[in-house]
């Protein structure tokens, strides 16, 4: 019998919460100064107003509970995946960093604990100090029940995603099952940007894009089967041409790097479905295969939709993709879910 859509729960993988203890601890700091500078460098002053504007109006949103549920209701999402808005913190001292870790996830999962069948926590980690980020990784999963971590699109400046001093980072993802979920924040292109938000619009998008590449030519994903790996908005640009990738595989010694071509690597990631059109999110799920693709809404920002479900629907793909994209991704990815049946046996890989 064929799978039905509305045979599981519809999951939201790509959601957002303000942490206003964090935004508290933080002020007044100089990291996060200069991240301002470097950032109102890169979007310009029409972007930088109009983010600032965006913000302040959308506070009540990324806080309320209320809101939130019936922003949910309203765009058929039965579960939301809850993480921090994913301003960077790369810029603070080890001391900084290990605090505001500690109060991101403390916030996040009792947020969630308030409606455990609607919500589940994704943690925050300070990737910029990996043995920490292995200890606050392990923290939140055994502590605080998060599913996950967010991450950017690099552990620090200078400090790419293939780097071999977070191999212990990865192995403990690995080991524990947490899902690291791959969020970029503007593009290191600079002031290049600095013009019709092509900050988001082009930097996000080449951010992930390059972050997704320097982990499938790295091996990384040979060397950890059972890593689980998720990116936003659609992995960025890369799975829409991850054929160059391919080419360059197949012809260049250098890039000759692992035992099957980059796209069988990206194959093994997932991404969300915040791609907005029918055929882009088609051709999305054909580079990925249907069981690679999460709902994403990005909620509250203006660059997600609040309708994913019906998105999902309007591409015309046949119930059983329906029903995996809608939210048997999300389990296989995060785990056990609120009204889901239990997983096959053999985990959730």
């Amino acid at each position: 019998m064929s799978v039905q859509p509305q045979d599981v729960p519809s999951v939201d993988l790509h959601a957002h919460l303000g942490v206003p203890a964090v935004d508290a601890l933080i002020e007044g700091e100089p990291g996060l100064a200069r991240q301002r500078e470097t950032d109102a460098t890169a979007q310009g002053p029409a972007s930088m107003a109009a983010n600032i504007e965006q913000i302040e109006a959308l506070g009540p949103r990324l806080t309320s509970l209320d809101l939130r549920l019936a922003a949910m209701d309203r765009g058929g999402v039965d579960i939301q995946a809850v993480s921090a808005v994913p301003l960077p913190h790369a810029w603070a001292g080890r001391d900084l960093a290990e605090r505001i870790a500690a109060l991101s996830n403390e916030a996040v999962a009792e947020y969630c604990a308030r409606r455990p069948d609607r919500l589940v926590p994704i943690g925050t980690v300070a990737l910029q100090y990996p043995d920490l980020a292995v200890g606050q990784l392990r923290e939140a999963v055994t502590s605080f029940g998060v599913r996950g971590v967010q991450i950017s699109t690099a552990a620090a400046p200078g400090v790419e995603l293939d780097d071999p001093s977070l191999a212990e980072f990865w192995q403990a993802a690995e080991e524990l099952g947490a899902a690291v979920l791959i969020h970029p924040w503007g593009c290191t292109l600079g002031a290049r940007l600095n013009a019709y938000y092509l900050f988001n619009t082009v930097g996000n998008p080449v951010e992930t894009a390059l972050a997704l590449s320097r982990i499938a030519f790295s091996g990384l994903l040979e060397r950890h089967p059972g890593l689980r790996i998720w990116a936003a908005h659609g992995g960025g640009y890369l799975p829409s041409y991850v054929v160059r990738a391919d080419h360059a595989w197949n012809t260049r010694p250098d890039a000759r790097t692992t035992t099957e071509p980059p796209s069988v690597q990206l194959r093994r990631m997932w991404v969300d479905s915040l791609v907005y059109e029918p055929q882009q999110l088609r051709h999305l799920v054909d580079v990925m295969g249907p069981t690679q693709v999460t709902l994403g809404s990005d909620f509250p920002f203006d660059m997600g939709v609040d309708n994913p479900v019906e998105r999902l629907l309007a591409a015309g793909f046949d119930a059983a993709t329906v029903s995996a994209v809608r939210g048997g991704n999300a389990q296989r990815l995060l785990g056990p879910l609120p009204g889901f049946p239990p997983a096959p046996t053999g985990g959730v890989r």
